[in-house]
């Protein structure tokens, strides 16, 4: 042992640590005696007392010199962007808002408390989920009636929770900050633009890594357990079954849940935001600022009515009557929050008000905004049903997929490239149309309103896509459990009904997400102070088109991860089935841990890449290129993400439900496709496995490219409007 014992150690280090600190502050304040003034009568030092000033620079103005160093010392400092002296509003030039400071340390806030619930979310998504599988499998013994309701009311417990946690968390938020920004409403809610920022930047991690979690599990199981050795899905024997099924909880459950979360809160802050420098915020009408939560809790209530109509008012005697009781469940909260909003809206809104509409006021009524939100729940059933079409085996696109496995996995891949590419029709139009009825009746804010109403049903919608995972997870242990195949086919078919809601709840995710990026876009060229988005001009053009870019470069780093995490996957699976003896006899437990970890350490390194993208890029495009510039990256970035992630998604879904269709042999078609094991079978499988990264990785992922990229600029529009662009400013 050395001289210096424990105790001296402890005390020593924190002890150089508050030196070190105490010196840095003593030449600081040393520093700042140093005086910097125009002022020539305040009687300080002004850096320059005639005492100091050297002979020659006598004949010189000794105050005019001290005015220019401070001018310039203005000009460098950056620090001027977080002063901590109020200062006029950006929008109400009468009234002082609260320092620059002020809005940077409640914006940390904000974004912590965003990020704290979107991972309680994920959370308790995956808690209930893993909390329900087993009792689904054990409840399918007494019918397909008892197992659907107890996988429904599963994902209802996580739909419910999110909705209200995030409701709750944002309310109490807005209340806490007005303890101390009181009537400055402004800040507030530029503040509070930290919720949905912190919301996506923990869904980016759980979309992203959870896929590639789930999907290296998914491929290594099919390709070694299903093609290679002709053992069923989900066969303990398979090592990579585990990995599998943990992963349909991380990647469907959790990433699912943070991304409507996220949508949800950013698409309330944007709302929030437009409405505070509108006449509401001027006017401190707290009722009409609260039109986006009042709009949240209506649905709420909303979805819990129609949650009743699964589970108690009708009962699933079949499984043919398990997929059109989950679409009820769409079209049953459209109507009813229909008549809700137009309830909320009478009643919260005054009869007319003036909306911000860049730089000018837009007269609105009541009714106007009511419009607004319902044409984006309606929009929203649309892209619903549109994907359901697209992905579901009961239609003829997904038959025309199956069908083409005849010739072998390329003319199903064809087939299916072509299916995805065409469901992208319907939805962009459907997006289109909210979008100029919505900005026609009430500018950007009835863009976020929109928004907004796509997600009013957001307990319902999850509810619907928990449900798949649950069920995904409760035939896994079916197999594993070695039940019967009465069991099995139960199982399977809710299942196959799950595979399509969580298409479903995928199109809900990327519309939402259209809709809230351009809201967030809108409240970022209004921060930003730009007047107009010029396309011609070429520092706008060059934003664009590598905006375009940005999807395609951020799915090829999670196509590449999926690949690479699931090449080693293949890798160990087939030299467990190799190596272990009586492996495949099922003699011998093979090593699960083992590829579970492979997953695991995956996830975590591989989406690192595609994160630090999709948080640097508004930073880079921002600070060294200027507002015009990141203006035409998020425009391009939102108008070339949505239609690779709708394709993408319903391109991988279709391929699953092939695949299924062929398995489940429920028509002379399929029989003549099938059995398991037969050449179109193998060509399904192989569809199925390069759809898995597109549907579960690159696509639901894209969401969060383009809704974090929107709400980071809009958090950092002030000091990019002050500060950044200086490359331009050089050239």
């Amino acid at each position: 042992m050395g001289l210096l014992g424990e105790t001296l150690t402890q005390i020593l280090i924190p002890v150089a640590a508050i030196v070190g600190i105490g010196f840095a502050l003593l030449q600081w304040l040393l520093v700042s005696r140093v005086r910097v003034s125009a002022d020539p009568d305040s009687g300080l030092d002004n850096g320059c007392s005639d005492r100091l000033i050297e002979e020659e620079e006598e004949s010189v103005d000794i105050h005019g010199v001290a005015a220019k160093c401070a001018e310039i010392q203005n000009a460098i400092s950056v620090v001027k962007g977080f002063s901590i002296k109020s200062e006029p509003c950006t929008y109400n030039k009468e009234n002082l808002c609260k320092p620059a400071l002020a809005n940077a340390i409640f914006s940390t806030v904000a974004f912590l408390l965003g990020a704290l619930t979107s991972v309680l979310s994920g959370f308790l998504g995956m808690k209930i989920a893993t909390f329900a599988n087993a009792r689904t499998t054990l409840e399918a013994r007494k019918g397909v009636g008892k197992a659907f309701i107890t996988a429904f009311r599963s994902g209802a417990v996580m739909g419910f929770l999110l909705a209200a946690n995030g409701l709750l968390v944002l309310y109490i938020s807005i209340n806490l900050f007005r303890l101390y920004y009181g009537d400055d409403w402004e800040g507030l809610y530029e503040s509070i633009t930290g919720y949905g920022l912190g919301g996506s930047s923990m869904a980016l991690f759980g979309r992203v890594g959870g896929g590639i979690y789930t999907k290296a599990a998914d491929v290594g199981a099919d390709l070694v357990g299903k093609v290679e050795r002709n053992i069923p899905e989900d066969d303990p024997r398979n090592p990579a079954v585990i990995a599998d099924n943990v992963g349909d909880n991380v990647g469907d459950i959790a990433g699912m849940g943070s991304d409507l979360f996220g949508s949800y809160a950013e698409s309330s802050c944007a709302a929030l935001f437009v409405a505070s420098i509108s006449s509401f915020g001027i006017g401190h009408d707290f009722s009409a600022m609260s039109y986006p939560l009042i709009i949240s809790s209506m649905g709420i209530v909303v979805c819990l009515i129609t949650t009743l109509f699964a589970t108690d008012l009708f009962e699933i005697k079949d499984v043919t009557e398990i997929e059109p009781s989950l679409k009820r469940q769409l079209l049953i909260s459209t109507i009813l929050m229909t008549v809700g909003i137009a309830i909320v809206s009478f009643v919260a809104l005054p009869s007319e008000f003036t909306l911000f509409n860049f730089g000018t006021e837009k007269t609105v009524k009541n009714w106007h905004l009511s419009i607004c939100v319902s044409v984006g729940l309606w929009a929203g059933l649309v892209i619903g049903y549109t994907t359901e079409y697209y992905t579901s085996n009961a239609y003829s696109p997904v038959q025309d997929v199956a069908d083409s496995c005849r010739t072998g996995a390329a003319t199903n891949v064809i087939f299916g490239l072509a299916l995805g590419y065409k469901s992208v029709i319907i939805p962009i139009f459907a997006i289109a149309i909210a979008i100029f009825v919505s900005f026609s009746f009430g500018a950007m804010y009835g863009i976020a309103v929109a928004a907004l109403g796509m997600l009013s049903t957001i307990a319902t919608g999850l509810a619907i896509d928990a449900y798949g995972p649950i069920s995904d997870n409760a035939g896994g242990i079916a197999e594993m459990a070695g039940m019967s195949h009465k069991i099995r086919e139960r199982t399977d078919a809710l299942d196959a009904a799950g595979n399509t809601t969580a298409a479903i709840g995928k199109g809900f995710a990327i519309g939402s997400a259209a809709l809230v990026s351009l809201a967030l876009f809108g409240a970022f060229v209004s921060r930003a102070g730009i007047t107009a988005v010029d396309v011609l001009s070429p520092k706008v053009f060059i934003g664009l088109i590598v905006g375009a870019m940005l999807p395609y470069w951020f799915s090829a780093m999670t196509m590449k991860s999926v690949g690479s995490a699931a090449l080693k996957m293949v890798e160990e699976v087939r030299r467990q089935f190799n190596s272990i003896p009586g492996l495949m006899e099922g003699r011998t437990k093979p090593d699960y841990a083992t590829c579970v970890k492979i997953s695991t350490d995956a996830s975590i390194k591989e989406m690192i890449p595609p994160g630090a993208l999709v948080m640097l890029t508004p930073l880079i495009a921002g600070t060294f290129f200027g507002v015009e510039t990141l203006a035409g990256v998020l425009a391009g970035s939102l108008v070339s993400g949505v239609q690779v992630a709708i394709s993408a998604s319903n391109t991988g879904g279709a391929w699953d439900n092939a695949k299924k269709y062929i398995e489940a042999g429920a028509s002379e078609h399929a029989r003549s496709l099938g059995p398991k094991g037969s050449d179109p079978h193998k060509a399904a499988v192989i569809g199925d496995t390069i759809g898995d990264p597109l549907k579960d990785t690159s696509g639901p992922s894209l969401n969060i490219l383009i809704k974090l990229m929107a709400v980071e600029s809009l958090v950092f529009a002030p000091f990019f409007a002050t500060h950044g662009g200086f490359l331009f400013k050089w050239l």
